[in-house]
């Protein structure tokens, strides 16, 4: 059997947050590795610590204790300069793009940023390459003429995508991206990423509290409760045989997967 390289290796990261009087523990001692080429799903309860998680990953907060290794580089050992060059390899999507772009923005402008940014493609060629990446999201090329605001939600959120996929990262943390789209959409969007995995060999991290929709995209899936990884297998094995309690309740929380799991009409990947 090949053993595939982890891209990301999290070792013992801790992380608390001062409430008044009292420390939250927002995440206690998490260890977990991503493959190249592979999607992790983090999933766990509201406040279980997922987008503290990703936060850290993408240096937006810093840890108390704990190491991250990317592509063999301790990650917050990294600073200044050579941190926004790292920054290139690891992207994130929020589940409101609204939010991290201007809104009078054009879609042209929020893509070209990540090219200009990090030196890729001369200005002559980037044009194209936007061309390209609402093309590889299923979007029509006119819509770089219109601004953030002016567009659909669905679409909004593909044009984030492509912005993350605008470098070529190794790796990219989608906190909740689809959560807030209809099924539909959904769907055609898993596809894109799955298609851009198989292209690239990037590598996501799938933050979701839909269970049905991390088991159409992910290959792992990590279960974090009160700021642990508390179980962490393939997304079928853990879905049908959950071995942790925070497992068992999302399971069952989940109307198309708990108490059918067994069934055969939910037991093919």
């Amino acid at each position: 059997m090949m053993v595939v390289e982890a891209i990301l290796s999290v070792r013992g990261l801790s992380k608390r947050f001062r409430d008044g009087a009292r420390d939250v523990i927002a995440l206690d001692d998490v260890h977990l590795d991503i493959r190249r080429g592979e999607t992790l799903a983090l999933v766990g309860g509201s406040g279980s610590g997922k987008s503290t998680l990703a936060r850290i990953l993408l240096r937006l907060l810093e840890p108390d204790a704990g190491s991250i290794m990317f592509a063999g580089t301790e990650l917050l050992s990294l600073q200044g300069s050579t941190l926004r060059k790292m920054r290139g390899r690891i992207q994130m999507v929020f589940q409101d793009p609204l939010a991290a772009f201007n809104p009078r923005a054009t879609v042209a402008r929020v893509l070209t940023d990540p090219l200009r940014i990090h030196g890729i493609a001369t200005r002559r060629e980037r044009p194209q390459r936007v061309v390209e990446m609402l093309e590889r999201m299923g979007l029509p090329a006119d819509l770089a003429n219109r601004r953030i605001h002016e567009v659909s939600g669905g679409q909004r959120q593909r044009v984030a995508i492509a912005r993350a996929l605008a470098t070529r990262p190794d790796l990219v943390v989608l906190d909740e991206a689809l959560s807030a789209l209809d099924v539909s959409v959904r769907a055609e969007i898993v596809e894109r990423l799955l298609e851009q995995q198989r292209q690239s060999g990037v590598a996501y991290l799938f933050i979701a509290h839909d269970l049905a929709l991390v088991r159409a995209i992910a290959d792992r899936m990590a279960v974090i409760d009160a700021g642990r990884v508390v179980e962490i297998r393939d997304t079928r094995t853990i879905l049908e045989h959950p071995q942790s309690a925070a497992a068992r309740a999302l399971i069952e929380a989940a109307p198309r997967l708990g108490r059918r799991t067994a069934s055969p009409e939910c037991s093919s990947p």
